[in-house]
C-alpha cells in the first residue's frame, strides 16, 4: 500500500488481503481485512482498510508459510512420530 491507495499510507507497506468487502462505499473505494506484513513477509498485524482501487498493485502472490518453513503438508518431524510411537505401546 502507498499513498496512491490512500494518504494513510505515507510510508509503503506490504499487505496481504484475506477479504474484500461488498459494504457500500464511494465509487471506486473499497475496504480490505487483512494483514501487514514485515519485511520478510511475517504477518504483523490484522487491519481492516479503505483503500482506492485505482491505486492498489500486486506485487506477487504470498509465499505458502508451509515451504517457507521447509514442512511440506502432512509431513510431521521425528519428534511426533516417537511420542506417537510410545503412547501406542
Amino acid at each position: 500500500m502507498t499513498k496512491a491507495a490512500s494518504v494513510q499510507f505515507a510510508a509503503p507497506m506490504l499487505f496481504r488481503v484475506i477479504r474484500v468487502h461488498d459494504w457500500p462505499t464511494y465509487e471506486g473505494w473499497i475496504w480490505l481485512d487483512g494483514y501487514e506484513l514485515n519485511g520478510s513477509g511475517d504477518a504483523v498485524e490484522r487491519r481492516s482498510i479503505f483503500v482506492q482501487v485505482g491505486g492498489l498493485r500486486q506485487v506477487g502472490k504470498a509465499p505458502d508459510p508451509r515451504t517457507r518453513n521447509g514442512r511440506q503438508p502432512g509431513m510431521t518431524t521425528g519428534a511426533i512420530q516417537a511420542r506417537a510411537l510410545r503412547a501406542n505401546r
